[in-house]
């Protein structure tokens, strides 16, 4: 139906005209008319996630967990946007990758003071450094 730029009162307390459609913050299938069907089929598997991958996810959950009772820093921050950066790489494609490695590596080091304390911090700077070769 062609928008005329007219619209009209249905009586329903909206200046929308009958028939009218309005389609807002959608996030699947939208079907519109009468006796339509939507069919959504996902096909495929998770990736599959490397061993040394999966011990730095759970690595970089732990220390976000424990950053969680230190005080914030800018360079703490820095690092925990960084580990949940990582987080979501590796859970939507199964691997962080080198550049992200490499800018995790650096948000440890500018974070040294706290993640040289923490033993979840030592644990993901050895995974990183694992994955990076060195």
């Amino acid at each position: 139906m062609a928008d005329t730029g007219t619209e009209t009162d249905t009586g329903s307390g909206n200046d929308r005209g009958r028939g009218g459609i309005h389609v807002t913050n959608t996030s699947g299938n939208v079907t519109i008319g009468d006796h339509n069907t939507v069919t959504n089929t996902v096909t495929g598997s998770e990736p599959a996630r490397d061993p040394q991958q999966e011990e730095l996810l759970r690595a970089i959950r732990r220390l976000r967990a424990d950053l969680g009772g230190v005080v914030a820093s800018e360079q703490t921050t820095a690092l925990d946007a960084e580990l949940a950066e990582a987080e979501d790489e590796i859970e939507d494609t199964g691997r962080a990758g080198t550049g992200r490695l490499t800018r995790l590596r650096r948000a440890l080091t500018d974070a040294g003071a706290v993640t040289g304390i923490l033993a979840s911090g030592v644990t993901v700077g050895q995974a990183v450094g694992a994955l990076l070769g060195g």
